[in-house]
């Protein structure tokens, strides 16, 4: 009876184990580490989008152990409170650029001076270059998954603006160095948020907005503002970061960070390729609602770049007042002007098309 009743016990435990290992398997794949990826980008835009196939991506990746909820729109943070929110812990991963801080991240703001970016896919790989090469204490705090840019930003009013001279009176919707820009072309900058830009030009309350082509389409531009001065010769454009919580990244498992390092690298080129896209369809859209395209001659965009000479030398000036030395501002500048140079040749020879630049890359 002894040896019937351990066999039974035995044979109950073993069906216990049996049961409770697959349960437990079970359990563990549903414990995921559950991110938040905040965005203000309207959802339906390309740049929106591509965030959400990382999202997919990381997901798959990962087998279901992390699990990332998305809040685009601003829904969860907007542009300007962003940085601060990924720092708290509002969110884990956020999606802005730099001049809605601005002054919080004055090395990195060197890159948005007018130095020329001439297409959407070299100011993408001149974000992630510099940052590369310098990596800005700035953002010590933070683990950055990628920078990347608007293509270059562009005069789009309501009157059309010919030459430097019809830039005088204008109110145009540019936020921090960019309103910089717009002062040393003779016009009066106006800190107007993106999302309000719109109504202001439709309502008179500002003339025009300096933004590259896709917002024609994305914000809808091209119905209110039916002239577009192609600027691409003094190209300033915004250093746009995805960026984590630099905790949030520390407590992911060692494999999962591994991924999610690969990952970027992917997506960092990715949307490079998508920020040069949209242009061909913000420029398309344009087109369909009427709107002129004023190409500036050699002689006028020679004017043109001339003009925001001292927006440049006040950034130096700015920086060595904060302690930083003359030489290393300089060199900054030095690198991005020779980087530039670099990479417009390789997008020649790697045959990328954009709707700016020189003739070479124009399709």
């Amino acid at each position: 009876m002894a040896s019937m009743k351990e066999a039974f016990i035995g044979t109950g435990i073993t069906v216990l184990v049996l049961l409770l290992f697959p349960l437990n398997n079970v359990f563990a794949k549903s414990k995921a580490t559950v991110l938040k990826f905040a965005h203000y980008f309207p959802a339906p835009a390309k740049q929106s989008t591509i965030c959400e196939e990382f999202i997919g991506d990381l997901e798959r990746r990962t087998d279901g152990r992390v699990k990332v909820r998305y809040f685009p729109g601003g829904s969860l943070l907007n542009a300007p409170a962003m940085i601060k929110g990924i720092q708290k812990g509002i969110a884990d991963i956020g999606f802005s650029h730099i001049e809605y801080t601005p002054g919080r991240m004055p090395v990195t703001e060197v890159a948005e001076l007018p130095l020329g970016y001439q297409t959407g896919w070299l100011a993408n790989q001149i974000m992630n270059d510099f940052y590369n090469e310098f990596t800005p204490t700035e953002w010590d705090r933070f683990k950055i998954l990628w920078f990347h840019a608007n293509s270059p930003s562009l005069i789009i009013t309501k009157k059309p603006v010919r030459r430097l001279e019809d830039m005088k009176g204008l109110t145009i919707r540019a936020p921090g160095r960019f309103g910089d820009v717009i002062r040393a072309l003779g016009g009066t900058p106006a800190p107007t948020p993106i999302m309000e830009t719109y109504d202001a030009i439709a309502k008179g309350v500002i003339d025009g907005v300096f933004a590259p082509y896709e917002t024609l389409r994305t914000f809808r531009f091209a119905e209110v503002a039916k002239y577009v001065t192609v600027t691409w010769h003094i190209g300033p454009c915004y250093p746009f970061y995805v960026a984590m919580s630099k905790r949030s990244y520390q407590r992911l498992p060692k494999d999962i960070q591994e991924i999610l390092d690969t990952l970027s690298g992917e997506y960092k080129e990715r949307m490079a390729l998508v920020w040069n896209s949209v242009e061909f369809a913000g420029k398309a859209f344009g087109e369909k609602q009427g709107v002129e395209y004023i190409e500036l001659s050699k002689e006028e965009s020679d004017r043109w770049k001339k003009a925001v000479e001292p927006v440049i030398e006040d950034y130096v000036k700015s920086m060595t007042a904060k302690g930083y030395a003359e030489s290393d501002v300089r060199g900054w500048i030095t690198y991005l002007k020779k980087r530039t140079d670099y990479l417009i040749k390789k997008q020649i020879v790697y045959q990328i098309k954009s709707v700016t630049g020189p003739p070479e890359v124009r399709p």
